[in-house]
This record gives C-alpha cells, sequence and structure tokens, in this order.
C-alpha cells in the first residue's frame, strides 16, 4: 500500500515509524510543516518527524499550505492510495481529501465524538474522564467531524499529564492503525457516520489558561496542573515574581478557614506546605521561580520561610 504521512510533533513519530518498519506499505512522502525558528539564537528548527524521515531517507515535503494548485500537484503526482495524518497541524483542502482512494485517515486523541477539536487530551485530564482512547476516522472538511473507521479504549487513573498520556495514546494509535488499514484496504471495515448529538468540543490552550484561580476546588487545580503540562502549565504570583506549580497533589479535600492562596504549613514531611482553595488543601511538592531553576519545596522553604503565611 502506497501511503504518504502528515505529521508534525515527537508523537507523531512512533506511528510513521510503525509504518516504516512494517512489510506491505511504501512511504511514498512525508510532509510536515516548513522549519521554525526556536530557541534564544532563533535558529530554524526541523519538526521531530522531519527528522525521523530524513534519517530514514524518506522524502520530505513542507509547503505551508496544501491550498495552492502546485501544492495539490505535487502531491498528487505521489500517487497515494491513502494519506495518513497523526497531529499534522492544518486542515486538508476537498481537493486533498478526495485524491487518495482510500481516502485521508486521521488518528484523534479521544473517543470521538467526545473531544472533537484542537485539546482533547488535555480536556480530558481537565473534566476528570475515566475512560478516553484513541479513534481511527476518515477526515472530511469538518473539525473532527467524519466518519469512524476503529476506536479502542484506554482507562485513566487519575495521575496522568497531557505530555505523557498524548505519547501514549498515539502509540497506541500507530497499533490501531497497524490492525485496521489492510482491512480497511480489503473493504472488510466500513465507516459509520458520528452522533452529533453526542459531541463535545475542546478550544485551543492559551497561557493565562494555566494561572491558578485559588477559588477553584484542590481536585480541581490538581488536574489543571497535570492537564497543562509542559505547557501552559500551572502557575500563580508571588512577592512580584511568577511561580510555576510544577507538581502539586490534592493534600486535603476538607473545607478550610484559610483564605483562598494562603500558603499554610501542612506539618508533613513529604509536603511540607500547601496552598488554600476554594475547597481543601493544594499540596506544593515542586515549585520553580521565574528564571530560577524547578526545586522541591522544603528546599524553596529553607531559602524562602517567610513563603508560608503568604497569599498567593
Amino acid at each position: 500500500m502506497r501511503l504518504v504521512f502528515m505529521g508534525t510533533p515527537a508523537f507523531a513519530v512512533p506511528v510513521l515509524a510503525d509504518l516504516t518498519n512494517q512489510d506491505g506499505f511504501e512511504i511514498a512522502g512525508v510532509y510536515t510543516p516548513p522549519d521554525r525558528p526556536a530557541g534564544r539564537g532563533r535558529r530554524s528548527q526541523a519538526s521531530p518527524v522531519k527528522e525521523f524521515a530524513l534519517e530514514h531517507d524518506l522524502p520530505v515535503f513542507q509547503p505551508a499550505s496544501l491550498r495552492p494548485a502546485g501544492s495539490q500537484a505535487e502531491l498528487a503526482a505521489l500517487a497515494p492510495d491513502a494519506i495518513i495524518v497523526a497531529a499534522y497541524g492544518k486542515l486538508l483542502p476537498s481537493p486533498v481529501l478526495e485524491l487518495p482512494p482510500l481516502g485521508c485517515l486521521n488518528i484523534h486523541p479521544s473517543l470521538l465524538p467526545r473531544h472533537r477539536g484542537p485539546s482533547p487530551v488535555a480536556t480530558a485530564i481537565l473534566v476528570g474522564d475515566q475512560v478516553t482512547g484513541v479513534t481511527l476516522m476518515l477526515l472530511n472538511e469538518g473539525m473532527d467531524t467524519g466518519p469512524l473507521i476503529a476506536q479502542t479504549e484506554y482507562p485513566l487513573n487519575g495521575t496522568e499529564t497531557a505530555e505523557g498520556l498524548t505519547t501514549t495514546l498515539f502509540e497506541i494509535g500507530g497499533t490501531l492503525l497497524q490492525a485496521n488499514l489492510p482491512r480497511w484496504q480489503s473493504g472488510e471495515l466500513k465507516a459509520a457516520p458520528q452522533d452529533d448529538s453526542l459531541a463535545t468540543v475542546t478550544r485551543k490552550l492559551e497561557r493565562a489558561d494555566g494561572l491558578a484561580d485559588w477559588t477553584l476546588t484542590a481536585e480541581e487545580l490538581e488536574r489543571r496542573a497535570r492537564a497543562f503540562t509542559p505547557w501552559p502549565g500551572l502557575f500563580t504570583n508571588w512577592d512580584g515574581s511568577g511561580v510555576k506549580l510544577v507538581e502539586v497533589s490534592v493534600f486535603s479535600t476538607d473545607a478550610t478557614d484559610k483564605n483562598p492562596g494562603e500558603v499554610v504549613d501542612t506539618g508533613d514531611p513529604a509536603t511540607p506546605a500547601a496552598v488554600a482553595t476554594g475547597q481543601g488543601l493544594l499540596g506544593l511538592k515542586t515549585i520553580q521561580l521565574e528564571g530560577k531553576r524547578a526545586v522541591a519545596i522544603d528546599d524553596f522553604l529553607r531559602g524562602a520561610p517567610a513563603f508560608i503565611g503568604a497569599r498567593l
């Protein structure tokens, strides 16, 4: 089967690697966005998908858009049987969707139609889902609205971060794709329309989402810390400086007489400081002052004892 792969971040690489290593699949081309300036030196940086492709002698294409006729003609010349999409980051125009005989197949890290849109993994953590999963779907012109080809569930234990869970789900997605792509080609699988009445839609995360709202419960804030890892993180302000709450825990769910945002001494050696919330105490384990390295809370308190009693 002749394939074109479209993807960008590191967690999409295992999907491409699986396709590259499996007999019966030929990667005719790898599409990824143009290199972008990154870091303090603003040097041009290739995507992880591009780096993998070059290391394995796969042809790379980096159009800024797939809407120009020239870009579409270049893609058509590759004559793919199917286009595989894994976190490419761009909507595909109708001529591209209609190009491959087997369609454009997308790996989406949720159980569609739940959590359509740009932040399905973070949202699953934010709302406290107990089960999420991966969907293999046929792309159309909507935002994750295309027919479903296959799905698999993944139970959550309440400790996942968005970073780790995303990696896990795309690894599962790669396995799901390998198992079902031949069946899709043979006609054994049929795509089923989504039930739009069950749909939920996520939104793109913004940096402001990471600012701690101490009127929320400790449980909600702990979920936010995990959902916003690695970006934008959960953060607050103290003594004129930003403070990133790198690792937190729910220390208590009981009501407290402290004001929301007040740092308290817990008397617990494992979690010596916590912050009062709208309901319960959010334990602090690792924090990072703006411009400094992350440190364990007990080390931080030795250098800043006035942190106890502060109002964040």
